[in-house]
């Protein structure tokens, strides 16, 4: 059994060469998918442009279907369940500090409110609205054909482009709950970077709130306001991304896995991952039909 750990080993799997720093796929059938959970590494988005998926993102199951659109952040964690037989999509891959090159506000992107579930979001959309989207992206494919003096300013410019549509879309659909989107401030915007960085490593509350120079109590008010949870959710929130990523792959240990992400004994990891998803670790891996 093959496992994924990550977006770039998954565009292996189609032979797609990702040196690069942005991909745009032709929007043909697609047949076959990787059977394991992986871990974005990239920023992506994705529109459906024919039948249904069914995905599972983040341990949450949904049904993709036409003139749908998924924008996605490094570090979601995807699953293809299955799909219709006419099923197609078009989908660009990009990674962050290209898009960013020469532009002061490490968070433009976050702060467009476009991952209304924490780090990605899911959007049913109109033909119309469906079709702008997929005409910047067929011009966006267009474009990184000619490579010339301005190809790479020219995608980025495509890109931004494609991404204040998207939001733009979210923002008419998302007007009846303002007070969400105005507490995504930059220190919750600088909490989740941090976490996805150092979460293998730092998972206690004061380490976060000592590397932002804010008191635990001040953090806990923002993270709070902003998304509805104590930094220490969120915390174990990524922890348990990062068990379910090590645990699809046969090849480690669970004892593997505990070490991996700093704890004591696979025991204390054990107690940790059916704590949080009433399962031991080993029973997860009955249940995935994940076999050393």
């Amino acid at each position: 059994m093959i496992t994924y750990e990550n977006l770039h080993d998954t565009l292996s799997f189609y032979s797609i060469d990702c040196r690069q720093s942005y991909y745009i796929s032709s929007g043909k059938p697609i047949f076959d998918f990787p059977k394991t959970p992986f871990r974005m590494d990239y920023y992506a988005v994705c529109i459906c442009t024919a039948g249904e998926i069914s995905i599972e993102i983040d341990r949450q199951k949904y049904k993709v279907t036409t003139h749908s659109f998924l924008i996605a952040a490094p570090s979601t964690i995807v699953k293809f369940l299955k799909t219709s037989e006419d099923f197609m999509m078009k989908l660009l891959f990009f990674d962050k500090n290209f898009l960013i090159k020469n532009i002061s506000n490490p968070f433009i992107i976050e702060k467009m409110n476009i991952f209304s579930e924490g780090s990605y979001s899911i959007v049913k959309t109109s033909p119309k609205n469906s079709s702008l989207l997929q005409n910047l992206l067929d011009y966006l494919k267009k474009k990184s054909r000619k490579q010339g003096k301005f190809t790479e300013e020219i995608i980025r410019t495509i890109i931004f482009n494609l991404l204040l549509e998207a939001a733009e879309i979210m923002e008419k659909d998302n007007t009846a709950n303002p007070e969400k989107e105005e507490g995504k401030k930059d220190l919750y915007l600088k909490f989740g970077k941090l976490i996805r960085e150092n979460i293998r490593q730092q998972r206690t509350v004061q380490y976060y709130a000592d590397q932002l120079c804010v008191s635990n109590k001040y953090l806990i008010e923002i993270i709070k306001k902003a998304s509805g949870k104590t930094p220490h959710e969120v915390i174990n929130e990524a922890l348990l991304k990062e068990a379910y990523v090590m645990l699809g792959n046969p090849e480690m240990t669970i004892s593997e896995v505990a070490f991996e992400l700093q704890f004591n004994s696979a025991s204390a990891f054990g107690r940790f991952f059916k704590k949080q998803t009433l399962l031991s670790p080993s029973e997860y891996r009955i249940q995935e039909n994940i076999q050393s």
